[in-house]
């Protein structure tokens, strides 16, 4: 019985599968999901998503925000998501180095050093999966 994995940020519906398995980064560690696995709701971070469909494994990035297990269906709710496909490393690396000058500047409010951090955590973990794929 397979799992109905969605994908959605306040942008767009970024992903809506079904998938064998998904393993989440979670702010406690990585979580694996299969299908019959207990509800569960849990804070999801920055960091590499795994989706296993017909034997092949698909990488995503999520930049936090949650996620909800229920029956069959996994539902992530993340601040921002991107297949892996469509990571352009440059522009990452660029997000990752304005967000960084922005916060070594100083006389920001914590509200926007935290957001300032949330980019540069995303654009680490899409250069780590960019960096690995072939």
């Amino acid at each position: 019985m397979p799992l109905i994995l969605e994908i959605v940020t306040p942008e767009a519906r970024v992903y809506s599968e079904t998938v064998d398995t998904v393993v989440i980064p979670t702010v406690e560690g990585e979580v694996g999901i299969l299908p019959g696995h207990i509800p569960l709701v849990t804070q999801v971070g920055a960091g590499e998503l795994r989706v296993t469909r017909a034997g092949a494994t698909e990488l995503l990035v999520v930049g936090g925000g949650f996620a909800q297990v229920s029956g069959e269906k996994v539902s992530i709710l993340a601040d921002s998501a991107i297949e892996a496909e469509k990571i352009d490393e440059n522009a990452a690396a660029e997000a990752m180095k304005r967000a960084e000058a922005a916060i070594n500047s100083g006389a920001l409010a914590p509200a926007e050093v935290e957001r300032l951090e949330a980019v540069v955590r995303f654009s680490v973990a899409q250069l780590g999966v960019k960096r690995r794929r072939p």
